[in-house]
């Protein structure tokens, strides 16, 4: 289930949100609970943060929940309507560790913060309450803190927009236009592209949002239900959110511009999900604006399409389990930075099509693997550079402390050392624009942040004692006053014994005069006397000695009593002048921060590739689809460590002529264990790595551009919507036989292996026709079904392919090579011995299956292929057709489709086109 913003009192976080309860007309409430219950009622759908003193205090239905969520203590305050009024409070100090629980609970938490010093509440009376405000909603999609984030992973807030029609966008059959817009507060991104009904759970899948803001109206609609509940958070919003009308004023007026012409062209709903967004943002932000960028606009098939089950099967970004070990990502990760790690995961789950773009990443890391010395040079750099994007916007957020300066301003010094590294040996001109970027900085804002703060740094601003010494001349005088009362005071006496000559003048201090300077009575006329007359001021007479107060003493012990107030002030100073400064380079930082990770990405690629012995792939427009001695990048690395080696397989799927307008299928057989699911997933991997600008593991590879990515491999139900393993293996093969293209690479095992010998067979070899015939694209297509190996026969562009085994001594070797041809046996009975199968379980299986196989298990695959009418009309030559009955006898049906087959041009034809062509056929074939 999803997470929805409303919070209830139970831990369902769907459930509508609950009021806090009101007092009856006759009861008479505190002034506290009375403010606490205002603002509670203006922030229904949230948790209340309410501050009171060193803590966070909850009460009511809240209080349960926190306490349910958190695990912390429970309490009582008061009575409220004759019942006790349950309170749980969180540490100020340890706010964000439980702020991160709730979020991840799928709580939204408003903080509720003091805004004024209780003295001042206090000067309007005693019972006067301090006034408080909510300063902050907090939700999944608005984090920034880095204790509430995962470094190396976007927190992504999207927006759904839907409208009726709608100029230039896509729409899905349903008379409305659809949007997505998405942005990670915490670095500022902004991005916005069309989609459709059908698009819609790809285009989430690749961007991950960690909360989406959707209209009421599509939230409640059942054609959607499902998608939500795949989703960590969804948050509905009222129609005024997504005014299609005033989306590109409200645009417009957070950006500080007239028009969006110089953003570029944009949808009416594409405007209308950034608007919702940007509405968002500011009513969680509370008046804070975090330095997003302008929207920047998608192009619909820039980006490999890659569905959800897809993504799962490969495990590009994390395994099933959810783990980030053992997916693509961790295994090709070496980047040194925060930012890097996000920008390479974000590559990897949206591949380029266009093959100009790939290849100038592919030059980046080419040049970078063939520099070990410049490579290494710029990952040390680098990693001592700090995350800057995520940094500079909790500064415009004022949240930031000391560090996040200090983050500034070694992410610029670096990046200008980087800068003139790249520059000095020439690079590719993704890696030459990165070193314009992080050139582009002025000097000094680095200098100036490196030199006011100290090597150790506090967590909090409000910590103080992050300024370096000698920065601010003021700041030093007040410390010492602070730090070194004691010196300074005696600095005083030593001058003031020197001016009067008496040597037993003390200063003192004493909680009813303070300061004060103290001599025998002797030597008392002496300051009653010109010229130290105008200088002490007599304040008390003792026996034996008199006390004398000055203007300048009077004066210290002021500045002594201020010092650490003044102090810390000065140093908040020093902090707002050096955020002011950094603000105004916004634009020019968040372009060094991805000028870094760019940087990072590349040179981790660059290194991966001279690692794991990777080569530079050729991608371009055509069908190719050629590698050598391709390796699965996950599983390599694991054998690896194991001490085995891993087998290298090749892979052709080209299109077997310059003209033809389809690539081939490989059919592949063989027993379990052998490694035919690596074998489909390596490709699949490499297909991804390519277009993600990475080398890839092989001895080479040549591929066309992939368009869209399926894959349908390993088996799972879905109990929660009530499917089965085989349904939900139907309902992804549906998907893919419905959707694939020419140019789309499929990944097929193992199809109708869920229900029965037959039905199974049946189903198998209808998709492998499909595909075959009318989707017409590149693919591999793993069975257990031998019987479909004929089919290369009739098919041609379908290639048979196995999986090679030895027996030895009744004991079965797996290879592990692919090579052409096609496997008799699935070697099940020997796997099942190995799985530790019962003996004779498995030696009664011997004999079933020496009975089962006395029959013609090949009769009923050649039956189906000599006798099936459509497959006979399509298959056999034209010229056959009238053959094979007298002259005499002509058959009516084979003459039309021969007639109707001399009408066709295969080459010219869309998979749509063919498709009806076929059913055509089928038709004519049976005398219909």
């Amino acid at each position: 289930m999803p997470h929805i913003s409303a919070i209830g009192p139970a831990e369902d976080p769907a459930a509508p949100a609950a009021e806090p309860r009101r007092p009856a007309a006759e009861e008479r409430v505190t002034p506290m609970m009375a403010q606490y219950l205002e603002i509670k009622t203006a922030n229904p759908d949230s948790l209340l943060f309410y501050r009171m003193g060193d803590f966070y205090e909850l009460f009511f239905e809240d209080a349960e929940a926190a306490s349910r969520t958190l695990g912390i203590v429970l309490t009582k305050r008061g009575k409220h309507q004759g019942e006790d009024i349950p309170m749980a409070g969180v540490p100020v100090e340890r706010a964000e560790e439980y702020l991160h629980k709730l979020i991840a609970a799928g709580h939204r938490v408003a903080v509720c913060e003091q805004t004024e010093d209780p003295a001042e509440a206090k000067k309007r009376g005693p019972k006067s309450v301090v006034r408080r405000d909510v300063t902050r909603l907090v939700t999944p999609g608005t984090l920034t803190e880095d204790a509430l984030l995962d470094a190396r992973r976007e927190n992504v807030l999207a927006s759904l927009a839907r409208l009726r029609g709608g100029e230039g966008a896509q729409g899905d059959g349903d008379g409305y236009a659809y949007a997505l817009a998405f942005c990670d507060i915490s670095t500022g991104s902004f991005r916005v592209a069309e989609t459709s009904p059908a698009r819609l759970p790809a285009d989430l899948a690749r961007i991950e949002p960690a909360e989406l803001l959707v209209p009421d109206a599509i939230h409640d609609e059942p054609a959607f239900r499902e998608l939500w509940r795949s989703l960590p958070a969804v948050t509905p919003l009222p129609k005024e959110s997504f005014d299609g009308a005033t989306a590109e004023r409200r645009i417009a007026g957070f950006f500080g511009v007239a028009t969006l012409d110089a953003f570029g062209a944009f949808s009416r709903p594409e405007l209308t999900a950034a608007a919702a967004i940007v509405a968002y943002v500011e009513r969680t932000q509370l008046g804070s604006r975090p330095p997003l960028s302008p929207p920047a606009r998608e192009s619909g098939s820039a980006a490999m399409i890659i569905d959800p089950a897809t993504r799962a099967n490969l495990e590009i970004l994390r395994t099933t389990t959810g783990e980030r070990g053992g997916s693509l990502l961790a295994a090709i990760d070496r980047t040194v930075t925060s930012a890097g790690a996000r920008l390479l995961a974000r590559r990897l789950a949206e591949p380029l099509t266009d093959p100009a773009a790939i290849a100038a990443r592919l030059d980046g890391v080419e040049h970078l693997a063939e520099r070990p010395g410049l490579r290494e040079g710029l990952r040390a750099r680098l990693a001592g550079a700090a995350d800057l994007a995520r940094a500079l916007t909790r500064i415009a957020l004022q949240r930031a402390g000391p560090r996040d300066l200090a983050a500034i301003g070694r992410g610029l010094a670096e990046g200008g050392v980087i800068a003139a590294m790249i520059a000095a040996e020439g690079a590719p001109a993704e890696l030459m624009q990165a070193a314009r970027d992080l050139a582009a900085p002025p000097p000094a804002l680095a200098a100036t942040l490196l030199a006011a703060l100290a090597d150790e740094l506090p967590p909090y601003r409000r910590d103080g004692g992050f300024v370096r010494a000698g920065f601010d001349p003021d700041l030093d005088a007040t410390r010492a006053l602070r730090d070194e009362s004691r010196r300074v005071v005696a600095a005083l006496e030593r001058r003031y014994v020197e001016e009067t000559g008496i040597r037993a003048l003390k200063i003192r201090h004493n909680a009813v005069l303070g300061y004060f300077v103290e001599v025998s009575a002797q030597n008392a006329d002496r300051l009653r006397e010109p010229p130290f007359a105008a200088l002490f001021v007599h304040r008390q007479t003792m026996a034996g000695a008199v006390r004398f107060s000055s203007v300048e003493l009077g004066e210290l012990e002021t500045k002594i009593a201020s010092a650490g107030e003044r102090a810390l002030a000065l140093e908040q100073a020093v902090f707002e002048r050096l955020a002011a400064d950094v603000l105004e380079n916004a634009a020019i930082i968040r372009a060094c921060a991805a000028a870094l990770a760019v940087i990072d990405v590349t040179a981790g690629l660059a290194r991966l590739a001279v690692e794991e012995n990777h080569v530079r792939p050729e991608v371009s427009d055509g069908l190719d689809f050629a590698i050598a001695g391709g390796r699965h990048p996950v599983v390599e690395q694991a054998l690896r460590r194991d001490g085995g080696p891993f087998i290298a397989n090749d892979c052709d799927l080209s299109a077997p002529s310059a003209r033809s307008r389809a690539g081939r299928i490989w059919l592949v057989t063989g027993p379990n264990m052998a490694g035919k699911s690596t074998f489909l997933r390596q490709n699949a991997l490499i297909a991804i790595l390519a277009q993600a600008g990475a080398f890839v593991p092989a001895s080479s590879a040549r591929l066309g551009v992939v368009d869209r990515l399926f894959s349908r491999v390993g088996a799972a139900d879905d109990l929660a919507r009530g499917r089965s393993t085989f349904m939900v293996e139907m309902v992804e093969t549906a998907a893919i036989l419905n959707q694939a293209t020419e140019r789309s690479l499929v990944i097929l095992d193992e199809i109708g292996r869920g229900t029965a010998t037959f039905d199974g067979l049946s189903i198998a070899w209808a998709s492998l026709e499909h595909l075959h015939e009318a989707n017409r694209c590149r693919g591999l297509f793993a069975t257990h079904f031998h019987e479909l190996t004929a089919l290369a026969q009739r098919l041609t562009r379908l290639v048979n392919a196995t999986v090679k085994v030895k027996e030895w001594e009744g004991e079965v070797v797996f290879l592990h090579e692919v090579v052409p041809g096609a496997a008799d046996r699935s070697y099940g009975i020997q796997v099942a011995r190995l799985a530790g199968l019962p003996a004779a379980v498995v030696e009664r299986a011997r004999a079933v299956l020496t009975e089962l196989e006395s029959a013609d298990r090949a009769a009923p695959a050649q039956r189906i292929l000599d006798d099936l009418p459509l497959f006979a009309a399509l298959n056999r030559p034209a010229p056959a057709l009238a053959a094979t009955a007298p002259a005499a006898k002509a058959d009516p049906a084979a003459e039309a489709v021969k007639a109707a087959l001399a009408g066709l041009d295969p080459d010219e034809m869309t998979p749509r086109e063919a498709l009806e062509a076929l059913y055509r056929l089928k038709g004519m074939a049976r005398g219909g």
